[in-house]
């Protein structure tokens, strides 16, 4: 099912048409990353009808998710965290003989091809903009078509929502700054002096990847949390579930990586040694020229780029009041997919479900749980 191109109007125009009607669907899946996908999946697997029973929608233009924007460099090679869809291998919808295969080609063709052999009703592209309740239902508002549903998955991720926190002086700078979401390649900072600000993965990968080829800073909020160890799953396990517990408590998620820490690869070693890793603290202010820190040292800088992270995609269900004084949602079920406050309301991809590992077996969770809660079987 897909909407008709006369169908997708802008939020103002709906509001000015007062369109009210809404097609019926016992569920919407909002999202069509890999949790959204693995719901969707065992949504018809457990016999939920795709079109009539469920939906998905999704804001892209094309399978993939998040994946498809990724920087270029990052290949076959050395991505981490690929993990099969349920029902098809990765291996059996792509070529992986060649590991320099880019990941932002590679995963959107195994998506595509997954979407297109288990026949999911995914409608793209389509925006939620808001979601409300009326009457017992919820009421789910878009750019195009608009949907009236029993329950909903909430699958968005974060990768739309990046945080960049805005230090003093922001608006003076003359340069460049961007987020990792934006970052294609190196060679658009060749000649460049960047200042990289953060101290997780992405921002240490990106920052061995620009420092050969133009010349680098390295600031972080906190010291760098390396730490000689080799990550396993069990150390995972056990990182997610500390991340769990801070969401059925209410409390915001905070990510696996600020539980394990950053394990020391070989990579890493190397980029120790050679000094790249040399941090410096938190600057205070932002510069017409670069940066300023609390002591009035200052260094010039062409770009900024913030690789501090993103913060999860619920702006459209803030009608719904799902967020607490703490700033975060309590989360209940299996997997800690089900929002306690209402349980026809889960969210996967959010807190232990994040990586792609867990939005698998939460979209299952949620999946089924959803079923049992709206007593579709």
């Amino acid at each position: 099912m897909k909407p008709q191109k006369d169908a997708i109007i802008n939020e103002t125009e709906r509001k000015a048409r007062n369109l009210d009607v809404y097609y019926k669907v016992d569920i919407v899946v909002i999202g069509a990353g890999q949790a959204g996908l693995s719901a969707a999946y065992h949504l018809k697997r457990e016999g939920i009808e795709p079109g009539k029973g469920f939906v998905v929608l999704d804001d892209e233009f094309g399978s993939g998710g998040a994946w498809q924007h990724r920087w270029d460099s990052l290949t076959l090679s050395n991505v981490n965290g690929i993990n099969d869809l349920p029902g098809m291998s990765f291996e059996e919808a792509v070529n992986k003989n060649d590991p320099e295969i880019q990941a932002n080609v590679a995963i959107p063709q195994y998506y595509e091809k997954y979407e297109k052999e288990n026949q999911l009703p995914i409608i793209r592209p389509i925006r939620v903009v808001e979601v409300t309740e009326r009457n017992g239902r919820f009421l789910i508002h878009t750019n195009g078509v608009q949907f009236s549903a029993r329950g909903i998955i909430n699958a968005t991720g974060t990768w739309k929502t990046p945080n960049c926190p805005h230090y003093p002086g922001w608006e003076k700078f003359k340069g460049r700054q961007l987020h990792t979401g934006e970052y294609k390649n190196a060679k658009e900072f060749i000649g460049k002096h960047v200042i990289i600000v953060g101290g997780g993965i992405s921002a240490v990968q990106l920052l061995g990847e620009i420092s050969k080829v133009t010349e680098t800073t390295w600031v972080t909020r906190k010291p760098p949390d390396f730490r000689h160890y080799e990550f396993n799953p069990e150390l995972g396990r056990e990182a997610v579930a500390m991340v769990e517990d801070r969401v059925r408590e209410g409390l915001p998620p905070k990510s696996v990586v600020s539980v394990t820490g950053l394990p020391i690869t070989p990579a890493i070693e190397g980029m120790l040694k050679n000094g790249i890793l040399e941090r410096k603290p938190m600057f205070q202010e932002i510069t017409e020229k670069g940066v300023k820190w609390e002591d009035g040292t200052t260094l010039d800088a062409d770009v900024i780029f913030w690789n501090t992270g993103f913060k999860h995609s619920l702006d459209h269900l803030a009608p719904l009041n799902l967020i607490n004084e703490l700033g975060g949602v309590v989360m209940s079920g299996q997997l800690a997919t089900q929002v306690e406050k209402d349980h026809r309301i889960h969210l996967t991809g959010y807190g232990p479900s994040s990586s792609t590992i867990g939005a698998n077996r939460a979209g299952r969770a949620a999946a089924k749980e959803l079923i049992a809660e709206l007593k579709l079987k």
